[in-house]
């Protein structure tokens, strides 16, 4: 039998041995997010913002066919760098390990890393979804898949704006994942507070949705919980604003023939160019304040044990 190589480091380890809080992170967002030295500087505030929310961070990526679970500042440091670093989702990660190869975890790898490691709370930027167009190009994320099959609690912005958000939550809604808006009742989307769309669910606090999480194990029902926590209010850029901007991009995507999953990162990059920065900005923003939730339900987990 085929033995996993799994890397889990010295902290994230003691952590878990010790039933302290641990937040899994992924790593997209350092090698296709954002550039050099921007992306190494905001992987590790985020990772400080766990830390410093009472949680211990697991940044996840695989390295020279390595699934590493918990990075150190030298490993931080050169996937910041590096060049040609495969984007991984379920389809193409244990061909990766498989090969010795290095690539970056997408929502979906990442879920099921932190899954192989003990890992119940994920924060990232945005999950992916429903792309626009999707009756034609059939483009959905493996994200949506994966969260109803694996049991981890994701937090997020929600979906992503440049998705076709309506059609991404009706197709969460029938694989059965929960979808919680923290604190308000209409679903976030990304770099805007609200939609135009009603949550299905509404979760209060963290402990309420530690709670879930434990009650949807004890049911026996597969799957995880989607989490999405509006971005604070003075780093949104309202949907008024972004909406014209995303389909411009989309536009030009399409001029482009950009498609396939080389079409987020390019209408990300697009958008960027189009709000003269604020984009990121407002997605550093919104990482950071996953990072510090994330960090809130693991610590209400742990205290369930």
């Amino acid at each position: 039998m085929t033995t996993l190589p799994l890397d889990i480091s010295a902290p994230v380890k003691a952590a878990l041995d010790e039933n302290r809080a641990v937040v899994a992170l992924e790593s997209t967002i350092i090698t296709h997010g954002m550039p050099w030295p921007q992306n190494l500087e905001t992987a590790r505030a985020i990772e400080a913002e766990v830390r410093d929310a009472g949680a211990e961070p697991a940044t996840i990526a695989v390295i020279d066919g390595r699934l590493c679970v918990g990075l150190s500042d030298e490993q931080l440091d050169a996937l910041a760098q590096a060049k040609n670093v495969a984007k991984l989702s379920r389809a193409d990660m244990a061909v990766c390990i498989a090969r010795g190869g290095t690539g970056a975890t997408t929502v979906a790898a990442t879920m099921i890393a932190a899954h192989c490691a003990g890992i119940a709370v994920f924060a990232t930027g945005g999950i992916g979804g429903v792309h626009r167009g999707a009756d034609q190009s059939f483009d959905i994320s493996a994200d949506l898949q994966e969260l109803s099959e694996t049991p981890v609690t994701v937090v997020c912005a929600g979906a992503k704006a440049i998705l076709d958000l309506p059609k991404t939550l009706e197709v969460l809604e029938t694989l059965g994942v929960p979808v919680m808006a923290y604190g308000q009742d209409t679903l976030p989307a990304f770099w805007s507070r609200a939609s135009t769309l009603k949550a299905p669910l509404r979760a209060d606090t963290a402990a309420e949705i530690a709670k879930c999480h434990r009650m949807r194990a004890a049911l026996g029902v597969p799957g995880g919980q989607l989490v999405a926590n509006p971005i604070p209010q003075d780093a949104e850029i309202p949907h008024s604003e972004i909406h014209p901007i995303i389909l411009r991009a989309t536009k030009d995507a399409e001029t482009h023939g950009i498609a396939g999953k080389a079409l987020t990162p390019y209408l990300l990059q697009r958008i960027f160019e189009l709000t003269d920065g604020r984009s990121l900005d407002a997605n550093i923003a919104l990482v950071l304040n996953n990072a510090r939730l994330g960090a809130e339900i693991a610590r209400e987990l742990a205290s369930l044990d």
